[in-house]
């Protein structure tokens, strides 16, 4: 079996575009996958394109060393976009070895260590009132065991640091006095704190509710603030979404910065790499809750490894019952009291509806631009 191609199109749910990997060969088995659209979307379609060349009559089984081709054959150390690229062709050539083989890919993983796969979905409201309602709702209606939820409301911006820390409280309190005891909740100030002592402080006022995690309180780039939070935090810290590559995960598990890790199928390197990243913190007995904001397709795909990963604790999901999301697969991940369940159909379980591709096409889009009172773009 030879690779004949390898291309990428593109499906928009109406707010962003999810670039859809597909990698054709000699034997009429085609591979599907999702990557993420970082920056200018179309950059990373453009770079899966200037991959095609490279990898035209590979064999598809050889994903080990097709993933070191695209990496090391990039040479200088790549960015989101190259990584994007990659874990799109890397999904897409684990679907075509199932497809072969006829098995699931999670099989080909390891096998699985569980039977179906936790989820958490976000609740949204601009008051303490309006969230713990949306909170309540999404339990009632699906059953999840677990939610996240913003404890800032818009962001940091210039109001008081006060005025936030008691509106994190208050939402806090809304959502676990309309969820009750028994329901996980996870908080995500999606690294607007910026200051370590800020962060701290923020964890000290909420911790009463028993958040399961605290997200990003400050920005990924350095580690050291993050393990500095991780050392005196009363909340588990979690973090990830914006790293890639086991190489990157490995320094933040040095420094002791998470309790829980949060790689992104689409963007850190594909099964492949997520496999490794999934050992390496199993090792320092940290945990795996993969970021998962895409598309149906990138769900499938996180199924399949979380059913593998020993150290799995939750998955991020939204319900694909509505809009675009009910249409883009034949047969979406299920949902059963809170659970995602894991397809048995070979390769990744699911394919692509019939002309998918050509009913949702590409809509340029761009980043909204918030600021602060003062002027200065707001961390986003």
């Amino acid at each position: 079996m030879r690779i004949t191609s390898v291309t990428c199109s593109f499906i928009n749910d109406g707010s962003r575009n999810w670039p859809i990997v597909q990698v054709g060969t000699d034997a009429d088995v085609t591979g599907i996958g999702e990557a993420y659209p970082v920056g200018p979307d179309k950059a990373v379609a453009e770079t899966v394109r200037y991959f095609e060349e490279w990898l035209l009559g590979f064999d598809p089984f050889d994903g080990e060393r097709i993933w070191h081709e695209l990496y090391a054959g990039s040479r200088f150390p790549t960015g989101s976009v190259i990584t994007s690229a990659i874990s799109g062709i890397d999904q897409a050539l684990w679907d075509i070895k199932g497809k072969a083989l006829d098995v699931p890919v999670y099989q080909l993983l390891g096998g699985k260590v569980r039977d179906r796969i936790r989820v958490y979905q976000s609740a949204r409201g601009d008051t303490p009132e309006a969230l713990g309602q949306h909170a309540k709702r999404l339990i009632e209606t699906y059953g999840f065991t677990a939610l996240k939820i913003s404890p800032v409301a818009g962001g940091r911006d210039a109001e008081p640091w006060a005025h936030h820390l008691d509106d994190a409280e208050a939402r806090m309190a809304a959502v676990r006095d309309a969820v009750g005891d028994e329901i996980d909740i996870g908080v995500d100030p999606h690294a607007k704190i910026f200051e370590p002592a800020c962060a701290l402080e923020m964890a000290e006022r909420i911790k009463a509710y028993r958040p399961m995690f605290f997200e990003e309180p400050v920005r990924p780039e350095q580690f050291e603030p993050l393990a500095k939070v991780a050392r005196k935090s009363p909340i588990p810290i979690a973090t990830g979404e914006c790293l890639y590559t086991k190489f990157e995960f490995q320094q933040l598990l040095a420094t002791g910065g998470a309790d829980i890790i949060q790689p992104d199928v689409c963007v850190t390197g594909g099964l492949t790499e997520m496999k490794k990243i999934a050992a390496m913190a199993e090792a320092h007995y940290v945990s795996v809750a993969p970021h998962n904001p895409l598309g149906p397709l990138a769900t499938a795909v996180n199924v399949h490894f979380a059913a593998t990963a020993p150290n799995f604790l939750i998955l991020e999901y939204q319900v694909d019952d509505a809009g675009v999301r009910a249409e883009v697969l034949d047969a979406p991940i299920r949902l059963q009291d809170g659970y995602a369940c894991i397809p048995d159909r070979p390769g990744l379980g699911v394919a692509l509806t019939e002309g998918i591709l050509e009913k949702y096409p590409y809509v340029a889009w761009r980043r909204g631009r918030p600021t602060k009172a003062d002027g200065m773009l707001a961390y986003i």
